[in-house]
């Protein structure tokens, strides 16, 4: 048996969430699945486990949340820059693009804002409060508040689960109102389900997407357990 053979062998016995790590066809090129290695299914088992206490859904909730981050981040614009390292020597690498901020949708968003501090010490947030109906799940945007040039910025919308898709078309609306254009935005979302995909790539075409994970059943608990509310 060959390498090849092997490996492929040994990826069959993979459990099936493994084996999704490309978005259903018919959705836009501009969602990204992170690459679905078996720490990163660990860490969503974890999470969609009921029977994990809080403090440990909190904390692999986080370590799944700065992998997400910092996808999200290989995203963002790079320039060259070139350094003197303490032997004396060049290193020709890559300086980041300032120029960036963070928005996340109240509450569950607000799980994401430290994994994105801890990348970005000093970047600024912004905050979406939209507010859903229980029976139509019709949205409605309650509060916004932007960095003043956010317009002139690229921005990192912060929501951990999208099931419908619904808060998300909403959210952008209100960007789109300050002024923010959707090819600057890149949704960072822990879940999400096909249908909210479509729902949001239809609508806002130029948007990046990036998710760890690709299902029609999305953890609905997890703003809840996160913050202690369930």
């Amino acid at each position: 048996m060959t390498h090849a053979d092997s490996q492929s062998a040994a990826e069959q016995k993979l459990p099936p969430a493994l084996m999704r790590a490309a978005p259903p066809a018919g959705i836009s090129d501009n969602l990204t699945v992170i690459p679905r290695k078996k720490h990163v299914c660990e860490l969503q088992t974890i999470i969609r486990d009921k029977t994990t206490s809080r403090s440990d859904f909190k904390f692999y909730a986080d370590r799944l949340i700065r992998l997400v981050v910092e996808e999200g981040l290989n995203l963002l614009p790079y320039t060259p820059a070139s350094v003197t390292t303490p032997t004396g020597r060049q290193y020709q690498g890559l300086h980041y693009q300032r120029g960036n901020c963070g928005v996340s949708i109240v509450r569950s968003g607000e799980a994401m804002e430290q994994g994105l501090r801890d990348c970005c010490r000093s970047i600024r947030i912004g905050k979406i409060l939209v507010s859903s109906d229980l029976d139509t799940h019709e949205a409605r945007v309650v509060y916004a508040k932007f960095p003043e040039d956010v317009a002139e910025r690229r921005v990192l919308l912060m929501y951990p689960i999208m099931n419908t898709g619904n808060t998300i078309v909403r959210a952008l609306h209100v960007m789109r109102e300050h002024g923010i254009q959707e090819e600057n935005v890149i949704l960072l979302t822990l879940f999400c389900t096909p249908a909210a995909a479509r729902l949001v790539t239809a609508s806002f075409p130029n948007l990046r997407i990036l998710t760890s994970e690709m299902h029609p059943v999305t953890p609905n608990h997890f703003g809840q357990k996160y913050f202690g509310t369930d």
